[in-house]
């Protein structure tokens, strides 16, 4: 039920699904991100639920622009005497894009862990939140084992298979699969296409 205010009118209730469009056929039909859209859109999710929620239970907002929002220009900082700050207060990083170049090729013999790089990282380890991201390269398989105390790690191979050695049996995995090992589990990974 909408609620009409002066000339406004508003949708109402949390927990609701809603939709509306300032020009017709600007909402695509049956579907949230359609490869085109008919009025030549970019469709981009503003925000959602975590991925593991049920589907009825998963919330999310979707908005069809003339331009992806990656479009904007770099932000400049506010000119204020004082700062508007967040916690945890530790370093200045811009929202502006950032990318990074590739990895340079190996050049000596490289294992799993030896080859890991991180990229990024957020929250903090001690109180048991964030992540961080990490890419690995490698071009031998590993001799011995490792764990990592700090947190699961969801690993995706990007090219070639690996063999994941675990306390729990052994598990392959490719490009397009996923595999996570849990905190504290001690694994091995073996390249299955090491030449």
């Amino acid at each position: 039920m909408a609620k009409q205010v002066g000339q406004l009118q508003y949708q109402h209730g949390f927990g609701n699904h809603f939709s509306s469009e300032a020009v017709a056929g600007g909402l695509p039909l049956a579907q949230n991100s359609p490869q085109r859209h008919p009025l030549g859109l970019y469709a981009e999710q503003f925000s959602g639920s975590a991925f593991t929620m049920p589907r009825q239970e998963n919330y999310k907002t979707w908005l069809y622009r003339i331009n992806p929002s990656v479009k904007h220009g770099p932000f400049c900082k506010y000119p204020k005497p004082q700062e508007l700050l967040s916690a945890p207060l530790l370093a200045e990083c811009p929202p502006n894009q950032f990318r990074w170049d590739k990895l340079p090729e190996l050049s000596i013999p490289t294992d799993f862990i030896a080859g890991w790089t991180t990229m990024a990282a957020n929250g903090c380890v001690t109180g048991l939140t964030g992540s961080a991201i990490h890419i690995y390269r490698a071009n031998q398989s590993m001799q011995g084992f490792f764990y990592n105390a700090d947190g699961e790690l969801l690993l995706i191979p990007q090219q070639g298979r690996l063999l994941l050695r675990t306390e729990l049996g052994e598990l392959a995995i490719e490009p397009l699969e996923i595999a996570v090992i849990p905190r504290g589990m001690k694994f091995q990974v073996i390249l299955l296409d090491a030449s």
